[in-house]
């Protein structure tokens, strides 16, 4: 994923920490609150939704099948209308192509309307190292920038920023980047929205080349669709005179009448709107109208090793629409930070692992490996998914390979089970544990205290049970074994005559 991201600790350690922050949990509750609202309501209105689902699986279930054909199918179609079709099997290709294209033309900057796949291979490192400025032209992107910071949702990345937070960063970092913020800029949303406009507006009418990515990729035209809520993508696709396009190779539906069934879908599920303000599609070049050079780089970077994988190849249904993370009581209290990817929440909690793989080691491999283990597995996420991505399924089939990769290494846990099989594989290895604890249970009952309901349990407990304690009530070993009470009351039969 993006370098930006690089160094992320583990999941359970990032989400602590998120947790501890009040003002990033009430950003956070109020928005995907205010989301899940107005998405409740649009669904509502639509007699077969569920219909809708089912045809949107099928439809990417079938791409998937025959994904092969249907990538020839779409070089054909974008060769013939005039696009150059580049493959990258990874990001270093991927990115390789684009500073080649920009630094062809000459030019040191590029505008980009919103794209998880350029995120997802680091892209605008990379053309900043080649001494190529990229310019976010999505207003939350655009806040991420300008505020050095991390995108933390897939349709709303500065969701965990409130409106004040932003006036502060826009009239502290507009001025270094371009045009500066008003001085007397205030936290209405539509002033905010003002000053981002205008600051934009000299970069789209300056820029020679611009990237995006694609939500769809019609094999049959060789049409790329973008939709979004603000025309930034409108200006990015049209304005330059060279457009460079990077789509994830899952991305393809087959036919232009299938948009029909996810231009329904995506919307409602996503901005909780019928329809979403800007639906932008090009087909190649035409002449005299819009970019004169168009490019399509097709990227893999793990998608083949997904699709292999029977359980989880459904991942690659995914039409990046957030509606999984609106739903998640995980993502909604830790936020996407914690989850050290450009795909956060639970589609990112399998999505990240089985792209980039699990048990790899280091710091990098144990962030990936403590993703599926982000969940309770409610459920929400698939109900919520327009595609039915059944996540849950996904993530417990993650956390067996994760365990697989890791079996034969020493942990706490492993060290704990092979202890107590040993014990409770023999009956007077059994008794002889039952007598420690019970006399451990004696010294303890000292320091104990009570719980509701009267039960004896222990405060904080030290060492490597404090993962334990923390979350969970440990309770006093009995003074007394089942088996010496068996025996001192002769079967119970003393206890039956008392």
């Amino acid at each position: 994923m993006s370098g930006t991201f690089l160094g992320t600790p583990a999941f359970p350690t990032a989400a602590r920490a998120a947790l501890a922050d009040t003002q990033l949990r009430r950003n956070l509750a109020h928005a995907t609150g205010t989301i899940r609202g107005k998405r409740a309501a649009v669904v509502g209105e639509v007699g077969n939704w569920e219909e809708l689902r089912l045809a949107g699986a099928a439809l990417k279930d079938r791409t998937l099948r025959h994904l092969d054909t249907y990538l020839e199918q779409l070089e054909e179609s974008l060769t013939a209308a005039g696009a150059t079709v580049h493959w990258a099997r990874d990001a270093a290709e991927a990115n390789a192509i684009v500073v080649d294209i920009a630094q062809g033309h000459g030019t040191d900057e590029v505008v980009k309307v919103k794209s998880m796949a350029t995120a997802e291979i680091g892209l605008n490192d990379v053309l900043e190292a080649a001494g190529i400025h990229a310019w976010e032209t999505d207003l939350a992107e655009l806040i991420v920038q300008l505020g050095d910071d991390l995108p933390s949702h897939i349709l709303v990345p500065a969701i965990h920023r409130n409106r004040a937070e932003v006036r502060e960063i826009f009239l502290r970092e507009m001025g270094s980047h371009g045009r500066a913020a008003p001085a007397d800029l205030t936290d209405s949303p539509a002033e905010l929205a003002a000053a981002a406009r205008a600051h934009l507006r000299e970069k789209f009418l300056r820029a020679r080349v611009a990237v995006s990515g694609a939500n769809f990729a019609v094999a049959e035209t060789g049409t790329l669709a973008v939709v979004e809520s603000e025309g930034n993508g409108r200006m990015c696709l049209t304005l330059p005179e060279v457009l460079v396009s990077v789509v994830g190779i899952e991305k393809l539906v087959p036919t232009w009448a299938d948009l029909d069934v996810f231009l329904q879908l995506l919307p409602r599920s996503s901005t909780g709107e019928r329809m979403n303000p800007y639906t932008s599609m090009w087909t190649g070049v035409t002449p005299g109208d819009g970019p004169q050079e168009v490019h399509v780089v097709l990227l893999d970077n793990g998608r083949t090793n997904v699709l292999a994988d029977e359980v989880g190849r459904q991942a690659l249904r995914c039409i990046r629409c957030s509606a999984c993370l609106n739903v998640c009581p995980v993502y909604e209290r830790t936020g996407g930070h914690s989850y050290g990817s450009v795909y956060p929440g639970p589609i990112g909690a399998i999505l990240t692992p089985m792209l980039r793989g699990v048990g790899h080691g280091g710091i990098e491999g144990e962030q990936r490996d403590s993703l599926p283990y982000a969940s309770s597995l409610c459920g929400a996420c698939f109900e919520a998914c327009p595609v039915r991505i059944d996540i849950p399924e996904v993530l417990v089939h993650l956390r067996t390979q994760v365990v697989d990769a890791h079996r034969g290494t020493p942990s706490v846990t492993g060290v704990a089970m092979k202890a107590a099989s040993w014990a409770l594989s023999d009956a007077r290895r059994t008794a002889a544990a039952e007598r420690v604890s019970g006399a451990v249970g004696k010294v303890l009952a000292r320091v104990k205290r009570r719980a509701p309901g009267g039960r004896a349990v222990l405060g904080a407990v030290p060492g490597p049970g404090a993962a334990w304690s923390d979350a969970r009530d440990t309770p006093v070993p009995a003074a007394e074994s089942f088996r010496a009470w068996w025996a001192r009351t002769d079967g119970g039969t003393t206890e039956e005559r008392r």
